[in-house]
């Protein structure tokens, strides 16, 4: 899993949580006796209220690479801040390749997102944000670089907990 410094790890027992399924890859192995395939997919998993995690499952047939992503997904989950329906502050990140640009949007925009991304806020239960992907289109990249961005998100509570100083300080300078 992506490492930070604020890292919110969560729980399995008790939640409700959606699986998505971001993309599924047939690899080939050449060997002496021919083409052996195998599939590996990439998941997302999420209860839509702030718990978000990904994981990768490979397998000789689909189905069992989905449930073995599953499986790995339900290993990292974490909690992210969300502040009506959106994220506190705009942040940049970046993985391998992968940049990534998530800014807060007003109520009823929607979720401005593409493919591998959209499946990770939607997944966080975000329903008004603007991002943008730039550099590689890789899945597995996006999936982390994405998650890297969320975890680096913090809210007012937090902030005001690491400065040492009362809420509304935080807000009135």
């Amino acid at each position: 899993m992506l490492t930070s410094t604020n890292i919110r790890k969560v729980k399995t027992a008790d939640l409700e949580l959606k699986d998505r399924l971001v993309s599924i890859q047939r690899v080939t192995k050449v060997t002496k006796g021919g083409r052996t395939f195998s599939f590996s997919a990439i998941v997302v998993v999420g209860n839509e209220n702030g718990v978000v995690g990904y994981g990768l499952g490979k397998a000789g047939e689909v189905t069992s690479a989905i449930a073995k992503g599953i499986e790995d997904a339900k290993k990292n989950l974490v909690k992210i801040p969300i502040y009506k329906g959106t994220i506190p502050h705009q942040q940049y990140a970046r993985y391998g390749g992968a940049d990534v640009f998530i800014k807060p949007a007003s109520p009823g925009t929607g979720v401005v997102a593409g493919g591998a991304m959209r499946a990770v806020l939607e997944s966080v239960g975000i329903t008004d944000v603007l991002a943008k992907s730039k550099g590689s289109s890789n899945p597995h990249n996006l999936v982390k670089a994405t998650l890297k961005a969320l975890l680096e998100l913090r809210d007012a509570y937090a902030v005001a907990a690491i400065r040492g100083v009362d809420l509304n300080k935080v807000f009135n300078g």
